[in-house]
C-alpha cells in the first residue's frame, strides 16, 4: 500500500494539472470566439464568389476554358493537409494524418506530394513522404496575404503541369464539440456545364468575359485555401476546449478517488496506532 506521503504528493500533482488544463479551456474558449465569427464572415463571401464563376462561367466559350479548370491524365498529385502547431487537442491532428494515409492508399498509383500547413502534418510526412513544401510558418501571421502567397506557388505549380490535381484535406468546424474531416478538390476547379435547366441571364460584361474569369478564379482558390485554415484554426480551439474539459473532469474524478483511499489509509493508520498504544498499555497492567 502506498504510503500516506506519496498519496498526498499524487493528489497535489493532480491539482496543479487540473489548474493547467481548466487554463488552457478557458483560453481555447476565449479563442473559439474570434475564429468562429472570422469563419462565419468568410463563408458567405466564398460562396457568392463561387456564384459568380459559375454564372460568368455559365455562357462561356467551352474553347476559353481558364487555365486552372484544365483537367489532364493524372500522374501527380499534391495533398495540402492543414492541421495544427500544438497539439493537446483530442484526435484534431491524428484525424487528418489518419485521412491523409487513406489518401496514400487510395492513390497509390500516382506521385504524391504533400504540402504540410502545421507542424503536426509535417512531423508526420516528413520521414517517408514528399514533401513539397512546409508551410507551418503560415500561422505565425495568418492573414489572407500570408496564406494567399502559399497559394499562388501551388496555382504555379498546377499551371506549370507539375501537378494533375490538388486536393484540400482539413477539419471543418461544424460547432465547438463537432469537427468534420473534410477533403475537397482545389484544382482543378470545378466548372459546372451549361445545362437546360438553368436560367440564362443577360449579363453586360465590363471589361469581358474572359478578363473577369482570370481575375476571379485565381482569387477564388485562394479564397478557398485561406477558408479551410480558418475552418481548421476554429476546430482546433473547439477540439482543445472540449479534450480539456474531459481532461479536467478526468483528473477531478481520479482526485476525488485519491482522497478517499487517502482518508481511508490515514483513518486505518490511526487506527493502529490507538490499537498500538490500547495493546501497549494492556500488557505494562498486566505486568
Amino acid at each position: 500500500m502506498a504510503n500516506l506521503k506519496e498519496i498526498r504528493g499524487r493528489i497535489t500533482s493532480i491539482s496543479s494539472t487540473m489548474q493547467i488544463t481548466r487554463a488552457m479551456k478557458m483560453v481555447s474558449a476565449a479563442k473559439l470566439k474570434k475564429a468562429q465569427d472570422a469563419i462565419v464572415m468568410l463563408r458567405p463571401y466564398s460562396e457568392k464568389l463561387q456564384e459568380l464563376i459559375q454564372n460568368v462561367n455559365s455562357s462561356s466559350d467551352p474553347d476559353q476554358i481558364s487555365v486552372y479548370a484544365q483537367k489532364r491524365e493524372v500522374k501527380r498529385v499534391l495533398f495540402i493537409a492543414v492541421t495544427s502547431n500544438r497539439g493537446l487537442a483530442g484526435a484534431f491532428n491524428s484525424s487528418i494524418v489518419k485521412e491523409l494515409n487513406a489518401q496514400f492508399q487510395n492513390n497509390s498509383q500516382y506521385e504524391i506530394e504533400v504540402l504540410p500547413v502545421g507542424k503536426k502534418a509535417f512531423d508526420a510526412v516528413r520521414r517517408n513522404r514528399t514533401v513539397y513544401s512546409n508551410a507551418s510558418s503560415v500561422y505565425d501571421n495568418l492573414n489572407f496575404d500570408t496564406v494567399a502567397h502559399v497559394t499562388e506557388a501551388v496555382m504555379t505549380s498546377f499551371k506549370e503541369g507539375k501537378f494533375d490535381e490538388v486536393y484540400l484535406i482539413y477539419n471543418k468546424f461544424i460547432n465547438a464539440a463537432t469537427q468534420e474531416v473534410t477533403t475537397e478538390q482545389l484544382l482543378p476547379i470545378s466548372m459546372p456545364e451549361n445545362t437546360e435547366s438553368q436560367v440564362e441571364t443577360d449579363y453586360i460584361f465590363e471589361p469581358n468575359r474572359t478578363e473577369i474569369l482570370d481575375n476571379l478564379i485565381p482569387k477564388s482558390i485562394k479564397t478557398q485555401v485561406f477558408k479551410a485554415i480558418l475552418d481548421s484554426v476554429a476546430s482546433e480551439h473547439g477540439a482543445r476546449m472540449t479534450a480539456m474539459h474531459k481532461a479536467t473532469d478526468n483528473a477531478q474524478a481520479l482526485k476525488n478517488d485519491l482522497v478517499i483511499f487517502y482518508n481511508k489509509a490515514r483513518q486505518a493508520a490511526i487506527t493502529n496506532e490507538i490499537l498500538e498504544i490500547v495493546s501497549g498499555a494492556e500488557a505494562l497492567k498486566n505486568s
